[in-house]
């Protein structure tokens, strides 16, 4: 029998975390380039911002479909689907490159701008499907003492990918050209595919969820996240977070282009993303001990005050290293919320859940994106910039050009100081940190087990009714019940009236 923590487990995950790497870099290479290419051929900033918020947003859009996927298939197939259809849609914008002139392509006012973008953000987005099979196969893989080390190396392998698009893609676009670049995107996506075939997760086929009829099963995601006490709460936490993450999203590269050229900014934003390294490296060392709801709360603060202060001046050095460890900050963040989803929510039920996180945490960025931009070009800049702003104001944010952005940033980074404040004192954070301390280990089908309700020459095993129920102790269920979850008391597995 093969069980988390295994030595063919531990081989299956680092083979599916080099995949999974290879896989990410390739699809944030290609969204990244398309980014650059159009921006450097049109100077359309609005194209660029609708190609990074349609991306987000059809990440919300598909989230919970892909979570549903998840959770009825293995999590190999899943991958080898996601890297199949990435690979079809790259060969697809490949072809109509190679059709279309490249006047057409960038026209954007034709049709085939807005395909050949679509083509390429579809393929992209394939890719989340990968990674929330990828938050699930921890839980298949990884002992529960461990987890939280390995969703540190899933923050590692994140940003290793974000380091290296960040940088790669405008070499690409600059030295290549973006034909070239979607052939090495292509060829890249096959050799995922080609390793994949090559590694064995040990799972056993997913039981059906007879409560889980539709593609979204927005009821089965509901009711898999209210038979967590606090997990709500949690997920919603992580959206207000996402929210205020997406005042620096948007403003972030206008400040950056306010102190460097857009040269030396593309090498500060490489260099910043080392954090994500960093810290990501320091959970897989370290863990996030044994409360990780409260490890969460305390970054989250930290956070806050980094936002707050690393544009207080308009001096390069302290927003470059203020972002730095900004971003050491975001890995332990998100491996915390992944840790306490794969402890509190059964197994059979963890890719609808981690689906609709996804979908509202991606969804909460672009639109606070989409919200703040105008705001600051239209209001908060242009106050900052009169006599009065700059007298209200100038003894806490001083000189400089971006003293609008300065402001907004400060007061986005204390509301999000007081949000993790506020939610130490809330129940759901007592509940939640209660239920993680004390939820059994997850109870994983070993690889081959029959499905329950067979028994192993496949035959119907016989199931026990009326009074024999009653003796064996077991409560007779609801009609609407989700399925039973062995491993997990009875409170547990019933729907919240």
């Amino acid at each position: 029998m093969t069980g988390p923590g295994s030595q063919r487990a531990k081989a299956a995950f680092a083979n599916v975390l080099i995949n999974t790497l290879i896989a990410n870099v390739t699809t944030s290479f290609l969204w990244f380039a398309l980014t650059f290419w159009v921006y450097i051929e049109t100077q359309s900033v609005l194209a660029t911002g609708i190609i990074g918020g349609a991306y987000m947003l059809l990440v919300a859009f598909f989230a919970m479909a892909f979570g549903t996927i998840v959770d009825r298939h293995r999590k190999h197939t899943v991958m080898m689907i996601s890297s199949v259809i990435s690979a079809v849609a790259f060969m697809v914008a490949g072809a109509l490159y190679l059709w279309q002139p490249e006047s057409s392509l960038l026209d954007l006012g034709g049709p085939w701008f807005w395909l050949f973008s679509a083509v390429i953000l579809f393929g992209g987005v394939i890719e989340q499907l990968r990674n929330i099979a990828l938050s699930t196969t921890v839980t298949l893989l990884v002992a529960e003492d461990k987890r939280a080390n390995a969703n540190g190396l899933v923050g590692t392998v994140q940003g290793l990918a974000f380091l290296v698009t960040s940088v790669f893609s405008g070499l690409s676009i600059g030295f290549l050209g973006m034909g070239w670049t979607l052939a090495i995107a292509v060829v890249a996506m096959a050799l995922t595919f080609a390793h994949l075939l090559f590694i064995r997760i040990p799972e056993s086929t997913p039981e059906a969820d007879p409560n889980s009829a539709s593609a979204l099963d927005f009821r089965g995601s509901v009711t898999a996240i209210r038979l967590a006490p606090g997990l709500f709460a949690l997920i919603i936490f992580s959206t207000f977070n996402n929210l205020i993450g997406g005042v620096y999203m948007a403003l972030m590269d206008p400040y950056g282009l306010t102190l460097f050229d857009a040269q030396t900014w593309g090498f500060a934003l490489a260099f910043a993303s080392t954090g994500f390294l960093i810290g990501g490296g320091l959970v897989a060392k370290f863990g996030l001990g044994p409360k990780p709801m409260r490890t969460l709360l305390l970054v989250v603060i930290v956070m806050g005050l980094l936002g707050s202060i690393f544009m207080l001046r308009e001096w390069w050095p302290l927003y470059v290293v203020g972002m730095w460890l900004y971003m050491i900050l975001i890995p332990p963040v998100e491996a915390a919320e992944q840790t306490i989803i794969q402890k509190v929510v059964p197994f059979a039920r963890q890719g609808r859940v981690f689906g609709v996180a996804a979908a509202m945490e991606a969804a909460a960025a672009p639109i606070t994106a989409f919200l703040i931009a105008p705001i600051a070009e239209f209001l908060i800049i242009p106050y900052m910039r009169t006599a009065d702003g700059q007298r209200q104001w100038g003894w806490l944010l001083g000189e400089g050009e971006a003293r609008g952005i300065a402001l907004i940033c400060f007061f986005a980074g204390l509301i999000m100081v007081v949000a993790a404040l506020l939610a130490f004192l809330t129940r759901s954070y007592r509940q939640l940190t209660d239920l993680y301390a004390h939820a059994p280990e997850q109870e994983i089908p070993a690889e081959g087990a029959e499905s329950e309700g067979t028994d192993a020459t496949g035959s119907a095993a016989p199931q026990k009714t009326g009074s024999d129920a009653v003796d064996a102790g077991e409560e007779q269920r609801p009609p609407d019940a989700p399925p039973p979850v062995r491993g997990f008391p009875p409170e547990m597995n019933e729907p919240r009236r």
